[in-house]
């Protein structure tokens, strides 16, 4: 049998725990023995190092069902079959433990004390990038407002900006000739500097030498050390049919100019769309209301619709009621992917006649002199309604 204590007693949680309150508990415990906050204290030492053992099994689904059916034995050469990174087997050592369990306080892992290292003030070691090294330009984001035909047909625009470039004096070094990079006396070529006492303690990048752990000797003139200036450039730019609000279109190298010989940046541009005069859209699909005399549409009749492929025209049948809706296959958006274009959905909406004359006037009266109930079935059924309403007022009052 073994000595070992139950995992879910170690964690001081259930058997029915869910995985954010197993975390949480082992954030606890972790912070509570830590070795830093108990230095030479190694029962604090062994408690940290037990808890990381039962974290490492009830954190993984796999393990956890494992240990739950087999127990402690699942991890020792028996039912459950072999061990599991090596607490099984004779345990991990501190920085092991550090290293696997570091994604807890927000590290990466492997190579040092991971997340321990910004909490606890640890000594990971951190690989900086060759400070003279090419270093490629930083991407830039442009807003560019387009009419919604822009966005429809397509267009080709011409945008002048003002963009950093690099310096053509020093080539993007920053330093003046004859001068060099040197190591940063703030943070002694770290790239860090480290904040606060005692038991806090906060890494933060070297204000002086922006983590670079070099500085300038001597600033070239032009660009004062920063190996770039903004020069106005030129930029055509394709806008494909069929874009929407809020596409972003990608102008490979055409963002800011790199460092020390590095290739430039990524443009993006952003687009905002404006509205519409006639239509609204919603994806690919395109919506229009259409005026249309109630004569017509009493009758029978037609109608022109303005699409993307030019004037087409709708029949409309006979006792068309107004808002009536009707859709046109593959008259909507083209598609930026080369499939099928959208549709187009006409709404009917009646336009009631304004500014009639006497003759006008005159035959829409004989109009109404020869009209019935049946004629407008939908003004009779409103009626008879009504009448149904004010009958059960009657009553009720009485």
């Amino acid at each position: 049998m073994s000595d070992k204590r139950d995992y879910y007693e170690v964690l001081g949680v259930s058997k029915t725990a869910t995985a954010d309150e197993i975390k949480s508990a082992y954030r606890k415990l972790a912070m509570k023995y830590h070795p830093d906050r108990n230095p030479g204290d190694k029962v604090a030492e062994e408690k940290f190092k037990e808890a990381a053992e039962a974290y490492d099994v009830l954190h993984d689904a796999e393990k956890r069902q494992r240990y739950d059916q087999f127990g402690h034995q699942a991890f020792q050469g028996g039912a459950g079959g072999g061990g599991f990174g090596g607490f099984g087997a004779g345990g991990m050592n501190m920085e092991d433990i550090f290293s696997a369990f570091g994604d807890i306080f927000g590290g990466h892992g492997g190579g040092g004390f991971g997340g321990f290292e910004s909490m606890f003030g640890g000594g990971g070691r951190q690989q900086r990038a060759d400070p003279n090294a090419p270093r490629r330009g930083d991407d830039m984001t442009y807003r560019l407002d387009i009419d919604f035909d822009e966005a429809l047909f397509g267009s080709s625009r011409d945008l002048e900006l003002t963009m950093p470039c690099e310096c053509d004096e020093c080539h993007g070094s920053g330093a003046a000739a004859g001068s060099k990079r040197v190591t940063c006396p703030t943070c002694g070529g770290r790239g860090q500097v480290i904040g606060g006492s005692g038991f806090f303690q906060v890494r933060q990048t070297c204000p002086r030498c922006g983590g670079e752990g070099m500085i300038v000797e001597k600033p070239c003139k032009k660009c004062r050390g920063t190996g770039q200036v903004t020069k106005p450039q030129k930029i055509a730019l394709k806008i494909p049919a069929g874009v929407d609000n809020g596409s972003r279109l990608r102008l490979s190298g055409k963002g800011a100019g790199g460092l020390r010989g590095g290739p430039a940046g990524d443009l993006y541009v952003q687009l905002v769309v404006r509205d519409s005069d006639l239509f609204e859209r919603e994806g690919q699909d395109l919506f229009i209301d259409v005026p249309v005399s109630p004569i017509v549409a009493a009758l029978g009749g037609s109608v022109d619709v303005p699409t993307p492929e030019g004037a087409a025209t709708l029949k409309i049948p006979a006792g068309t009621p107004n808002g009536k809706a009707f859709r046109l296959r593959g008259k909507g958006v083209p598609s930026l992917r080369g499939g099928a274009a959208g549709d187009l959905d006409v709404r009917l909406v009646f336009e009631v006649p304004t500014n009639l004359d006497r003759k006008q006037k005159a035959a829409l009266e004989e109009f109404l002199k020869y009209s019935s109930p049946s004629t407008y079935p939908k003004a009779q059924s409103f009626a008879n309604k009504t009448k149904v309403f004010f009958s059960h007022r009657d009553r009720l009052k009485k």
